[in-house]
């Protein structure tokens, strides 16, 4: 849900210190024969708003061809010790786009760049042994990457457009962000 009440004791806040009417896993779902959204970004962004001028794209660095969640990704980073999911916003292998941190909270997605970037993450990334980094994206993920970053960057149009890898020494998200211009105006 991304409008409306939370129920008292069992709020995103008390899971995660966000604003509240954000809840982890929250959706905006695209159809990929346009890529149209249905939730458009704009309309949960606040009013008041940390600066933005990255938006880093990862992988999830999962199985070629399996599935996972928001909630799972949450777990993975708590276990890790983060108080909660790093990234803000995590694209699943059917395209859908799934809110994770709210956009107004600083991620933790990327050593020395999450003050001021937007983390979005795709599920995949590696071969089916898990390990071999390899670009998984599927259609529908890849055209809703685009009409994410497209919606993000009319919100905040001095962002530039990278991936992790151009920040650590990783293959996240297992391919060039710089030679896809759709993605980075190149």
């Amino acid at each position: 849900m991304i409008f409306g009440t939370m129920k008292k004791g069992k709020s995103a806040e008390s899971r995660c210190p966000v604003v509240k009417r954000f809840s982890l896993g929250s959706t905006i779902t695209i159809s990929t024969a346009n890529a149209l959204l249905i939730a458009p970004i704009n309309h949960i962004i606040p009013k008041t708003m940390r600066i933005i001028d990255k938006i880093i794209i990862h992988c999830a660095a999962t199985p070629e061809g399996k599935d996972f969640t928001v909630q799972q990704i949450d777990q993975w980073h708590r276990q890790r010790g983060f108080r909660c999911i790093g990234y803000h916003f995590v694209i699943y292998r059917d395209g859908s786009i799934h809110k994770g941190r709210p956009i107004e909270q600083v991620g933790a997605h990327t050593t020395g760049q999450n003050a001021h970037s937007i983390g979005i993450c795709l599920i995949g990334g590696c071969a089916a042994d898990g390990k071999t980094p390899k670009d998984t994206r599927t259609e529908a993920q890849r055209a809703a990457l685009v009409s994410l970053v497209k919606e993000l960057h009319s919100q905040f149009p001095q962002a530039s457009v990278h991936g992790h890898n151009e920040f650590a020494a990783k293959a996240c998200p297992s391919f060039n962000v710089q030679k896809e211009p759709e993605l980075c105006g190149r």
